[in-house]
């Protein structure tokens, strides 16, 4: 049985019938959400990382120089300055990114990712890239149909740029 198809049943019984497509949606993404996230942390956290960490030490990587201002990388990310601060704060106490006022202006913040910083996110990389990238539980042709529906509803959102 399918709890959120039950769920849904309930709903419509109670005479929300408008509203249950929209339920089942929003649980359903909800409830995938957390899986994912689940398949995520059991690779990222045996490396002490979370995935907010692991997206600045990547994003750092992907960089010519390996550093950016911690606004930009925040907007990059689409997160909270606080989120960027606590991730880089993290980081920077396990030696994988440094930060500094800017050369140019030491009002901002540049945070650089650190040797050990690229090599530990090139292997948790690796580990994401094999264990969920790869296989994110949907078959191939169902992978790109769920990221255009999941695209849609970024842009109804106001979430692309």
């Amino acid at each position: 049985m399918d709890p959120i198809e039950e769920a849904g049943r309930q709903w419509t019984a109670r005479g929300w019938g408008d509203a249950t497509p929209g339920m089942l949606a929003v649980t359903s993404i909800m409830r995938a959400q957390a899986i994912v996230q689940a398949r995520v942390d059991a690779v990222l956290r045996p490396l002490g990382l979370t995935f907010a960490r692991y997206e600045l030490l990547q994003l750092l990587s992907f960089t010519r120089e390996g550093s950016l201002p911690m606004t930009r990388a925040g907007a990059l990310l689409q997160v909270h300055p606080a989120s960027v601060t606590n991730a880089a704060q993290r980081l920077e106490a396990a030696e994988l990114v440094a930060r500094r006022p800017s050369p140019s202006d030491g009002r901002v913040v540049v945070v650089s990712i650190t040797d050990e910083g690229r090599r530990l996110a090139a292997k948790a990389t690796d580990a994401l890239n094999a264990e969920v990238f790869t296989r994110p539980g949907l078959a191939p042709d169902r992978v790109r149909d769920l990221v255009d529906v999941l695209r849609e509803l970024r842009a109804d959102a106001g979430d692309l740029g």
